[in-house]
Order: structure tokens, then sequence, then C-alpha cells
């Protein structure tokens, strides 16, 4: 059985990596889907797709499951989400979400939907990570070693401090954003 499982991953961190553990134990392959593709060099969504594919394959190839990370470009029209992520990804039959938006969305096109307890949400959060990586605090506990490596070599966190830097007047805010990944 094939899994669907989307984020933002703006960075994969712990707690993605504790879900995608979880999940491996239900199904034979996982589509991971990385949502907001299109967006990237903004403080919501610092990374491209294609560094947010590398991150998350990188921490997911010691996991004994198939895994095929695909782009997932947001699309402002709920009511044919599901069918766009269904026609970016290979098939799945289950979904795995604990977004209630996401869960709705799939339900209500048919696909079963699976939930997962959250790990250390206070913490393990994308929103968390990227201000701890602004501020120079630790964030590298909170994201698998090969997440750390990849956001050194691509010089992430410089780019997080330059995309959140301001003249000095107003501080860039981290905006609730309404797609549902």
């Amino acid at each position: 059985m094939r899994g669907f499982y989307i984020g933002r991953f703006q960075p994969y961190h712990n707690g993605h990596h504790r879900m995608v553990e979880e999940i491996a134990t239900e199904v034979d392959e996982l589509v991971l889907g990385i949502g907001s593709a299109g967006d990237s060099h903004s403080p919501r969504n610092p990374f491209t797709a294609g560094e947010r594919i590398m991150m998350v394959n990188k921490a997911v190839s010691d996991f004994d499951i198939t895994t095929y990370a695909v782009p997932i470009e947001d699309l402002d029209r709920n009511s044919v989400w599901v069918s766009h992520v269904q026609s970016m990804s290979p098939a799945f039959e289950v979904a795995y979400s604990n977004n209630p938006l996401v869960i709705q969305l799939f339900k209500e096109a048919g696909v079963e939907v699976h939930q997962s307890p959250m790990f250390n949400r206070e913490v393990l959060e994308g929103t968390e990570v990227r201000q701890r990586m602004i501020e120079d605090r630790d964030w590298e506990s909170l994201v698998p070693d090969e997440v750390a490596d990849v956001v050194r070599e691509i010089d992430g966190i410089e780019r997080l401090q330059r995309v959140t830097a301001t003249d000095g007047s107003e501080r860039v805010a981290d905006d609730e954003d309404p797609n549902p990944c």
C-alpha cells in the first residue's frame, strides 16, 4: 500500500521525521508531497522545493520504505485541491495529516485519512526552527543531521537572516498562510 504525506518542510524537522517513521510501519511506499513548492526566499518559505527534496530524501534514506518526494505547488481553490495533488503525485491509497483542512478535503474526495500523534509540537514546528536559525540559537537539535548538512551546504541560515532583515523600521512577521499545506 502507498501512502501520501504533505508538508511544507520549511525545513523538514524531527517532528516530520517521527511522523514518517510512524507512517513507515503502515505502508510499503510513501509519497512525500513538498507543499508550497513554488514559494522560496521568504521568511515563511526560505527554502526552494529542490532544497526541501534534498532534505527529505537524505533524511529518510535510512528508513526501510520506498519514498517519492514530489513538489506540489499551491492551488488557491480548495474544492479542487485534492485532484490537483493527485495529478502531481503517484497514486496512493491513504493520506496522512493532522491539518483539519487537509483532512476535510481528502475525506470529501473519498480518500482515507489517518492521523498520527504530534511529537513535541510546542518545539518541533517550522516556525520555531526558523526563528532559532534567525537568532543564531540551537536549531540543529530539532532537525535530522542530514537536514542540518543541507542547510549548511546551501547557506540557508544566511539566506533566512537576509530575507527576514529589515531596514530597522519594522519586523517581518511570519503571518499564517491560507494554503492547507
